[in-house]
């Protein structure tokens, strides 16, 4: 019966796997954090935690890009990334191959939005997005309070900006170039800075550009996809100066075009922190679960 059974979640990220288990209604049993090293070693360390326990359903929010169309050859492959090790795997397969208990896959930051919107800062809401800025720039999008993917997931951070009067960065993205995250990301401030962006001054003018880019995003995502709340994590965000600055750079960008929610309701931090996207599996987990 469904009161007796355990749910899984995996956050599989480019620097470290979380697994984790929960009863039904989303309480922390127990977790573990491996290295991501290569697939065999770390799916191997990850099955040693889940040994003890009857796992009846689990969900994963991965690193990307991910194939999630359905009818792909490739469904539930991690696609171009530049830990080898990982390009082209199946990671899907290779869970559902391990485990043969019903698996729901999506990005990391999909599921986080997720787990945001169902127990966190955007919960009683109908959508969300939610922007990580760090490493590099993500985002998920819930609408109708389900995870949206099209014929591939969003990828929010490779959207392309204009730039900000006089900036003259060459920007850090393989793929793009000067895309919002090779120009705003972690890796770009501190290429920009020559120092890790927590030890950027407050008052460094780099902080009013870095705030311009993330706000053009935030305007383009609220024109295209009007959500209830937007929620800001990731590394750099915890520099607590900035999001004010995005916030008024919103306001001015949007020159009260179209109305949204009072700022300060509608850019917010995430409630859920660290633990986001292993319960956004969860979520997934039940819900799967609920669907067989």
């Amino acid at each position: 019966m469904l009161d007796t059974l355990m749910l899984g979640a995996i956050e599989a990220g480019g620097t470290k796997f979380i697994a984790a288990v929960s009863d039904q209604d989303l309480n922390l049993i127990d977790k573990i954090s491996v290295p991501t090293t290569d697939p065999n070693q770390t799916l191997g360390k990850i099955a040693d935690f889940f040994s003890p326990y009857s796992i009846a359903s689990m969900g994963v929010g991965c690193f990307g890009p991910i194939d999630l169309n359905l009818s792909s050859s490739t469904y539930g492959y991690i696609e171009s990334t530049p830990k080898l090790a990982w390009k082209d795997f199946n990671i899907l397969g290779a869970l559902q191959a391990q485990y043969r208990i019903p698996i729901a896959l999506n990005t990391d930051v999909n599921v986080a939005a997720l787990g945001e919107l169902k127990r966190g800062a955007a919960a009683g809401e109908q959508s969300c997005i939610y922007i990580t800025v760090g490493t590099g720039i993500g985002g998920g999008v819930v609408v109708d309070r389900q995870i949206f993917n099209g014929y591939h997931h969003p990828e929010l951070g490779h959207i392309a900006v204009k730039r900000f009067p006089s900036d003259t960065f060459t920007g850090i993205c393989p793929y793009h170039t000067d895309c919002l995250e090779g120009l705003a990301s972690g890796p770009a401030l501190a290429e920009r800075a020559h120092q890790a962006p927590n030890k950027i001054a407050k008052d460094d003018p780099l902080w009013k550009v870095e705030a311009y880019y993330l706000a053009q995003a935030i305007v383009t995502y609220s024109l295209i996809l009007s959500p209830a709340k937007i929620i800001l994590g990731g590394g750099v965000m915890q520099q607590e100066h900035v999001l004010a600055m995005v916030k008024a750079s919103v306001n001015q960008q949007l020159n009260h075009y179209i109305k949204i929610p009072e700022i300060d309701n509608y850019i917010i931090r995430p409630q859920l922190k660290n633990e986001a996207a292993i319960i956004g599996g969860f979520i997934l987990a039940k819900d799967a679960l609920r669907l067989e």
